[in-house]
């Protein structure tokens, strides 16, 4: 269904762009670079090594209701999870913008800060304080490792809005490392 969707949608805007070269309304060629030209090889390898990242994180976020007892870290692991949401339709938008195809080069790595395949399976059985400290440590690493990438990304990716939007993530991974700590202390 997805797929026949995605064809349907590229089918018509090839025949909507051959109908304006035909008729003359087509938009001029832009001057410069075009967008996709703008991302560099440290742009291209946070953007496909974050929506991993995030979307593991994301997974062990929508455990928390239904496996933790502690209605404050169910709330941050709420807001958390939107957040990640939000990110990796920003994050899958600048893939499309760069040019690079979604080959998913991270698929089934395990890497510093990603929440690993076997923490998730451990925590789709843990309930109760089990689960929150699988929790509070994936979202820990998770938030640290993703600030770290972030800066990185802003001192030598290419693109302003990959470098914008890694600025917006460091400092959400900040504030949301902030709130984990007073959380899980109280």
């Amino acid at each position: 269904m997805q797929l026949r969707r995605h064809l349907l949608i590229r089918w018509t805007v090839r025949a909507l762009l051959a109908a304006l070269v035909v008729t003359g309304c087509a938009p001029q060629p832009v001057t410069g670079p075009p967008r996709a030209a703008a991302f560099n090889a440290t742009d291209t390898a946070w953007i496909q090594l974050m929506i991993p990242m995030n979307e593991r994180a994301r997974l062990l976020t929508g455990l928390a209701p239904s496996h933790t007892t502690d209605p404050a870290l169910a709330d941050l692991a709420a807001r958390t999870g939107t957040r990640l949401e939000e990110e990796l339709t920003r994050l899958r938008g600048l893939l499309d913008l760069s040019g690079v195809p979604d080959t998913r080069p991270h698929e089934g790595h395990d890497m510093p800060g990603m929440v690993a395949l076997g923490t998730l399976g451990r925590a789709e059985k843990a309930t109760g304080r089990e689960f929150e400290r699988i929790l509070t440590d994936g979202l820990r690493a998770h938030l640290a490792q993703s600030g770290t990438l972030c800066a990185s990304e802003r001192t030598s990716g290419g693109a302003k809005e990959a470098k914008d939007l890694a600025a917006a993530i460091e400092r959400s991974a900040a504030r949301e490392l902030d709130r984990l700590g007073t959380t899980a202390r109280s």
